[in-house]
C-alpha cells in the first residue's frame, strides 16, 4: 500500500506556496495528537488567488476545481509544518466556506473538490471525515472557497 506522500506524488499535482497568515492567527497547530488547519483559501502555484462566486463568475465545476486547489493550500501547510504527508494518520473534519449567490444549494458539490483530494492522499477510510460545507455572502479577499481542516497525527 502506497504512502499518502506517494499517493501524492501519483496524482501530478503541484503544490502552492504555504500561505502566510493574513491576520492574527497560526496557520497550523498541535494540540495533543491532532493538527488543526487555519482555513485556506485559493492559492495557486504563482502565489495569486481564484476570486470570485459561485453563480456569477464561476461554475459549480469551476468551484470545485478552487475547491481542489484549497486542499492543495493545506496540504502545502501541512508539508512545511510536518516535512510529510506520512505523519498524518487521517482526516478529522473538513469545514468548507462557499462565496456564492443567495440562489445556489449544492455547496457540498463544489467542497467535494477538497475532500475528494483527500481521499485521494490517505485512501477512503482515513481521508474521508466529517465535513460541513456552507454558503458565504463573502469570503476574505473575494476568494470563492476557504477550507479549514482537522487532522489525527500517525
Amino acid at each position: 500500500m502506497a504512502s499518502p506522500d506517494q499517493n501524492f506524488a501519483q496524482l501530478g499535482l503541484a503544490l502552492p506556496p504555504a500561505p502566510k497568515p493574513l491576520g492574527v492567527y497560526k496557520p497550523f497547530l498541535i494540540v495533543g495528537n491532532f493538527v488543526y488547519v487555519s482555513g485556506h483559501g485559493t492559492v495557486k502555484e504563482d502565489g495569486s488567488l481564484i476570486i470570485g462566486r459561485i453563480g456569477t463568475d464561476f461554475t459549480m465545476e469551476e468551484g470545485k476545481q478552487a475547491a481542489q486547489q484549497v486542499g492543495l493550500a493545506i496540504l502545502a501547510t501541512l508539508k512545511k509544518n510536518l516535512g510529510s504527508l506520512d505523519k498524518i494518520k487521517r482526516v478529522v473534519k473538513v469545514l468548507g466556506m462557499v462565496n456564492c449567490v443567495p440562489e445556489f444549494e449544492r455547496h457540498p458539490f463544489i467542497i467535494n473538490g477538497c475532500s475528494e483530494l483527500f481521499a485521494k492522499v490517505w485512501g477512503e477510510d482515513n481521508g474521508v471525515g466529517v465535513r460541513s460545507a456552507v454558503g458565504m455572502g463573502s469570503l476574505p479577499d473575494n476568494i470563492t472557497v476557504e477550507i479549514e481542516a482537522m487532522f489525527e497525527l500517525v
